[in-house]
């Protein structure tokens, strides 16, 4: 056998690169690296749930609990949704073409469909909202409706984005990245960079954003407050809206329409998840292409991690870093759920019988 053929015969053997599309090797222990302080472990220990986190440039989904670390590749996940009642996770993934994944189980969660979109959805944050999937189509600066068979329905967008009786669907201009989800869209909130199309679009560098950012509000498709800077993470707690203001790196909520800051943490903020009454965020390095989408941050001392804080008061109750991590996207939580791989003996193999339940 030829060595092109023994290397053909070769790949995609592992079942971690057929459900990540990914056939690139295995995974680099330097990834899954954490340094835990004890706050840490204690709160995570108290709380006895799931960490589900994506960590979209280093293609990664993990799953994190008291003494297990498991995972998933994926290409480049980004947001997370979960249906606690069904025990099933939903992941965007924003390359091209985006893919929607869904994965189940009654402790290991396994793929059990999936769905390709267009690259120009643009997937970023997925929520629930009066029982149906959404999420953020930021490439038509629109929320949209996902469903597997049907795909993704455009079913709101901010006002400003309707200009001479035409909606600007073609191309990203406001960054339109979160949910904070409520009972009905028009219960529900969203946050983005700038509050209208501007000539410049996110991803040029002299794109403005310092204290551009709003959350629009999901009843007036106008902005219900502003003052930040490349917001994200938009969720809903106790009738409030709660938002990472990334580029100060802080996390704090909305009140009387501008953001009151909570806490201001070791890198660019974003990821949130409120669980048991503690509220965990991530903070991400600094891209450095991007460091002028960070006015409030030293790029230099950013880094990959999660804080769990009191969100009465800012406490940290306990960090987690990831010494060679780059950027987390988001973060839910499930009790007692494992993803496929990991070190841990009664990880589930993918090879499993039909009337299996995992």
């Amino acid at each position: 056998m030829s060595g092109l053929h023994a290397k053909q015969q070769s790949m995609l053997r592992d079942p971690s690169q057929v459900t990540g599309l990914w056939s690139q090797g295995q995974m680099d222990p330097r990834a899954l690296a954490a340094q835990a302080d004890v706050g840490w472990r204690r709160t995570l220990a108290k709380l006895g749930v799931t960490l589900l986190v994506t960590r979209e440039y280093e293609h990664l989904l993990l799953a994190l609990s008291k003494g297990s670390t498991t995972w998933m590749h994926l290409p480049h996940p980004s947001g997370l949704a979960v249906d606690r009642k069904a025990r099933a996770l939903h992941v965007a993934c924003t390359r091209n073409p985006n893919l929607l994944l869904e994965l189940q189980g009654e402790r290991t969660l396994l793929p059990r469909r999936a769905r390709f979109l267009p690259g120009r959805t643009y997937l970023h944050d997925l929520a629930f909202i009066g029982g149906e999937l959404h999420g953020n189509s930021v490439g038509q600066n629109a929320v949209v409706c996902l469903d597997y068979e049907e795909g993704a329905k455009r079913v709101w967008w901010p006002r400003s984005i309707e200009k001479g009786g035409k909606r600007v669907f073609g191309r990203n201009h406001l960054q339109l990245n979160s949910i904070a989800a409520g009972r009905t869209l028009a219960g529900s909130y969203f946050s983005a960079s700038v509050p209208e199309p501007l000539p410049q679009v996110p991803g040029d560098l002299d794109y403005p954003v310092d204290g551009r950012g709003v959350v629009f509000s999901g009843a007036t498709r106008e902005p219900m407050g502003g003052g930040l800077t490349r917001p994200h993470s938009a969720r809903l707690y106790r009738g409030e809206v709660w938002v990472d203001n990334s580029g100060y790196g802080e996390v704090g909520r909305m009140a009387s329409g501008r953001f009151r800051p909570l806490a201001k943490l070791e890198g660019w903020t974003r990821g949130l998840c409120f669980v048991k009454g503690v509220l965990i965020v991530g903070t991400s390095k600094v891209l450095p292409r991007f460091h002028a989408y960070a006015p409030g941050l030293d790029h230099r001392k950013s880094r990959c991690g999660l804080v769990a804080l009191d969100p009465s008061n800012g406490k940290v109750l306990g960090r987690l870093t990831f010494p060679h991590g780059n950027q987390i996207f988001a973060i839910d939580w499930m009790e007692g759920a494992r993803l496929p791989y990991g070190e841990g003996k009664d990880v589930k193999p993918l090879f499993y019988d039909l009337g299996e339940r995992p």
